[in-house]
């Protein structure tokens, strides 16, 4: 049974406690220098920086529904609703969500700067005492590497950011301009490669992958890198990435190989199992997952707005659905091989009476992650608060980040090979590994720019609703193509279903096993029946086809990536609450807004 924890609330350094491993007392008594003179207490300071993982504009925002669309996971709607307007990418600063964000993030780098100040100025970090100055040194790292994670996201979203270092005391300025989004992330690199030398791995450490480590910290000097030699959006609406970009092709590729030197680790060989374990509350250090954000039971949202969708009713697992739907190109995308596929991909839904049952084709779920999956049911009323962790990064994001920055600055190299092969091998039974791995990765292998391709693809087969898909397509300048790529393949399946060309499905078979499972005869192709009646027809790509709407397509096949235009505008303007306790200072300008 692995270790939860999480803060129950709290102001700046002031704390109230909790039933689980962060219990933190109230510090407001006491000055700096006491709370980070000794580990117990510069520990709870830190800890107040975890506490806006908790918080709606992380855990059902963030991390998940605010990632869409992309061409492997898809949402919207004509609703003026908060998340309807990001899905739409026609958000305006008053939107509740975008506020939401915003805010976290801020009160995030907030506690982060308080902590690294604290302990910066701390006699503890050069403790005589190794124990004493080693997990101070740590607790360092955690809030650098927390820091980095929040200007990085906020980079995404709102473009050049404010950028505040300094923990809030009388005299310092906190009403910022915008700083060169750039110059920010260069300088959040730095601190994680300052650092990272002092951290302890998660095999070290009480709390495991529940906490953030020396690995997670390694990996996110790769993913920054990586955003910082990536393409972005200017507000004249241009797309650019700076000369530099190799110098962080290089820190990724020098990063990720430092860690696959010195804490290299199999890949499970179970894919699904690598998410089992987070629906059953299980953690192991030295696997795939590096850095999971840990949610107490009752808290978060994984398996109630993302995951199979399950329907309130006659068992005692309550309800939840998911906001982001995975799109059928997506998922004949994959080879008909690939373990990952029918992982990632759910076909089904619980119904009321706790059966599996078809969806629609428009309602493909994230199958990693279910309520029903749990060990023990929440209770027939419950909704949110599954307490599914949810990853943050994974060891595999190392081995294709690797494989990316030798690509980029070498071409594909044995080694940028091999870090392929080593996904790849997983994704496939073993009897498939001279065709699916090795064959493939040669032949994929012809030149820089087809194996930068098959890295593009293999990223989307691996980390199917995982929502980091976003970030990599507008680092790789590839939004608008891949997203067009997908409007048209669904149109093409639509045409095809509604003509009776091309050999999909139109209609699947279904019936369900002794255990009451789902069972689907004819996934991948279309036949004309089924081998006996006991299989039920059912509507599965004719699904795509609308005949009341113009060109038979349904009508959020025409709308919901219809602002996706190129280059696409993922920038979203500054809040109203930024905008307003700037006092002046910031305003949105560009971006056409």
């Amino acid at each position: 049974m692995k270790i939860r924890y999480f803060v129950c609330a709290l102001a700046v350094l002031m704390f109230t406690a909790c039933d689980s491993f962060l219990q933190p007392e109230s510090l407001s008594t006491f000055d700096d220098n006491y709370i980070f003179s000794n580990i117990e207490d510069a520990r709870k300071a830190v800890n107040s920086i975890y506490v806006h993982f908790n918080h709606d504009g992380f855990r059902s925002r963030l991390s998940n529904n605010m990632t869409g669309n992309t061409d492997i996971e898809h949402s919207g709607g004509s609703s003026d609703g908060a998340r309807y307007q990001i899905w739409r990418l026609d958000a305006q600063p008053n939107n509740g969500d975008l506020g939401y964000v915003w805010d976290i993030g801020y009160k995030a780098i907030r506690d982060a700067n308080i902590a690294i100040e604290g302990i910066s100025d701390s006699p503890a970090l050069n403790s005589s005492d190794e124990v004493v100055a080693r997990n101070i040194k740590h607790l360092l790292g955690e809030a650098y590497t927390l820091r980095a994670y929040w200007y990085s996201m906020l980079i995404y979203y709102f473009g050049d950011v404010p950028f505040m270092t300094e923990a809030p005391k009388a005299g310092v300025d906190f009403n910022l301009p915008r700083k060169d989004r750039n110059e920010i992330l260069t300088a959040v690199i730095d601190d994680l490669i300052n650092i990272e030398e002092d951290m302890m791995w998660a095999d070290q450490l009480p709390n495991g992958i529940e906490q953030v480590n020396r690995e997670y910290t390694m990996g996110m000097i790769a993913r920054l890198s990586l955003q910082r030699g990536g393409y972005f959006l200017k507000p004249n609406m241009s797309m650019e990435r700076k000369d530099d970009y190799l110098d962080y092709y290089q820190i990724a590729n020098d990063y990720t190989q430092k860690l696959i030197n010195l804490k290299d680790r199999p890949l499970p060989e179970d894919y699904s199992q690598v998410f089992m374990n987070q629906n059953k509350f299980v953690s192991p250090v030295n696997s795939d997952i590096l850095f999971e954000v840990p949610f107490p039971v009752g808290e978060g949202d994984v398996g109630w707005n993302i995951g199979v969708t399950v329907e309130k009713g006659n068992h005692p697992y309550g309800s939840g659905g998911n906001y982001m739907s995975i799109p059928a190109t997506y998922y004949y995308s994959f080879d008909k091989q690939d373990k990952r596929r029918d992982v990632t991909c759910a076909w089904y839904m619980i119904n009321e009476d706790f059966e599996q049952e078809l969806v629609s084709v428009s309602n493909i779920a994230q199958g990693k992650w279910s309520r029903h999956f749990l060990e023990n049911p929440p209770g027939p009323s419950t909704a949110k608060g599954t307490g599914i962790n949810w990853p943050m990064m994974r060891y595999s994001d190392v081995l294709l980040m690797h494989a990316e920055a030798e690509n980029e600055l070498n071409g594909p190299t044995a080694k940028a090979k091999e870090a392929l092969k080593r996904v790849r091998r997983r994704a496939f039974p073993d009897a498939e590994w001279s065709s699916k791995v090795d064959q493939y990765v040669d032949s994929v292998s012809a030149s820089k720019e087809s194996f930068f391709n098959a890295i593009v693809n293999e990223r989307a087969w691996e980390f199917g609703g995982e929502m980091t898909r976003k970030y990599d397509l507008i680092r790789w300048d590839l939004y608008h193509e891949k997203v067009q790529e997908t409007v048209d393949g669904l149109k093409k399946m639509a045409d095809d279903a509604y003509y009776g060309t091309g050999d999909l499905p139109d209609y699947v078979y279904v019936k369900h096993d002794e255990n009451g499972d789902l069972m689907i005869y004819n996934r991948d192709e279309k036949v004309n029946s089924a081998p006996d009646d006991t299989w039920e027809r059912r509507a599965w790509l004719i699904g795509l086809v609308d005949e009341d709407q113009p060109n038979n397509y349904p009508e959020w096949l025409t709308r919901d990536w219809a602002n996706y235009n190129e280059p696409v505008r993922y920038i979203f303007p500054i809040p109203t609450i930024g905008i307003d306790n700037s006092k002046g200072v910031l305003k949105n300008d560009g971006y056409n807004f």
